[in-house]
């Protein structure tokens, strides 16, 4: 299904003006058969007809705006999308894959300033991303569920300073900006206490519950049993809390697969089976649109949340976007059409097959 939102005018007709009422007091110096004849002719068919259906004449409706065309915002609905990838959200990181809740935040409106528009990566892999015409989508993944993400406070709230927060702060400043991420799972959830509670309110206000294994291993260093188990257990303990999740991506623990590499997209265990539409990478460069040819199920690259100087920086978001924003023509940019997948004529990217007659080249 369609992977945009479009949304332009209501079109709304102006409302009509009232009945004028009797039409001014009758003279006393007029004559009765003049009244007379008068009142007849004012309490006649027409008049009637005329109060209860309003003035003959109103004001022409206005016309509704019509939806810019995909050459008109550039769209290009086969260019790449930036799956960025976060850990902890702290005041004084531990590591590259740190960064701190001011450093998210600046983040988060950098994306909102330059007409980034959040998904989930369910909604990416399938293609089904709610994104208006001229904006660019982003998926925003949390690794190892910590509780720097997210914990409740005692009003039942996202608390202050998690990533949840701070997303949702963001989100009600800019319009179009949802406050929607993937949260990968793995033991124990945000901390363990009340983990049930928090799974249901993130599920419920449109978060994607994601798996990261039950134990956090390399997976390649597991029999393919013990992988499978490690991953179908996770998709059981998620539902369980929340029996109407959907489980549909994976996220691998340091990016590595399990051998087979199948594995990571369906199996069963134990009587729990998966199937995952995208399984997600460590790094390091933005991700190829699903209605692509280089889409790839199984191998869904991120790009590690990272500004500045040091190791891996080069590969880090900051950089990333730096150069999407210098190349606009090789990001993805939505055409705000669920129906049609467009992209400019000279584009040298071939759709996913079985997308050609969704096609529309400008």
């Amino acid at each position: 299904m369609a992977h945009t939102r479009s949304s332009y005018g209501t079109g709304l007709l102006p409302r009509a003006g009232r009945p004028a009422g009797l039409r001014g007091a009758l003279a006393l110096t007029v004559s009765i058969g003049l009244l007379l004849a008068g009142g007849c002719a004012s309490r006649g068919a027409s008049e009637s007809e005329q109060d209860t259906a309003g003035p003959t004449s109103s004001t022409p409706p206005s016309p509704t705006s019509a939806p810019p065309s995909a050459a008109e915002v550039g769209a290009n609905e086969l260019g790449e999308v930036p799956i960025l990838m976060y850990h902890r959200i702290t005041p004084n990181p531990q590591s590259v894959y740190d960064r701190t809740p001011q450093r998210f935040r600046a983040e988060l409106q950098r994306l909102a300033r330059e007409n980034y528009a959040p998904v989930t990566t369910a909604e990416y892999a399938t293609g089904e991303m709610d994104v208006p015409a001229g904006k660019h989508p982003v998926v925003l993944t949390f690794d190892d569920a910590a509780e720097s993400q997210f914990r409740l406070n005692s009003s039942g709230e996202p608390a202050e300073g998690t990533a949840v927060a701070i997303l949702r702060e963001v989100a009600a400043a800019h319009e179009d900006f949802r406050a929607v991420a993937s949260l990968y799972i793995t033991t124990p959830p945000f901390g363990g206490e009340h983990s049930g509670r928090k799974l249901r309110w993130l599920h419920q206000h449109g978060f994607e519950l994601g798996n990261h294994t039950l134990d956090h291993p390399t997976l390649s260093a597991r029999s393919s049993s013990e992988a499978t188990h490690q991953i179908a257990e996770m998709q059981r303990r998620i539902t369980r809390e929340v029996p109407n999740a959907e489980v549909s991506t994976i996220a691998l623990p340091h990016g590595v697969h399990p051998q087979p590499e199948k594995l990571a997209r369906s199996g069963e265990s134990e009587g729990v089976s998966y199937r995952h539409d995208a399984v997600l990478l460590v790094g390091a460069r933005p991700a190829p649109s699903p209605f692509s040819g280089n889409f790839d199920p199984l191998n869904v690259p991120r790009i590690r949340s990272q500004g500045g100087s040091g190791s891996g920086s080069e590969l880090g978001s900051t950089v990333w976007l730096d150069k999407l924003a210098a190349d606009p023509a090789r990001r993805y940019t939505s055409d705000g059409d669920p129906s049609v997948i467009s992209h400019p004529a000279d584009s040298t990217r071939t759709p996913a097959p079985g997308q050609e007659k969704r096609i529309n080249a400008y």
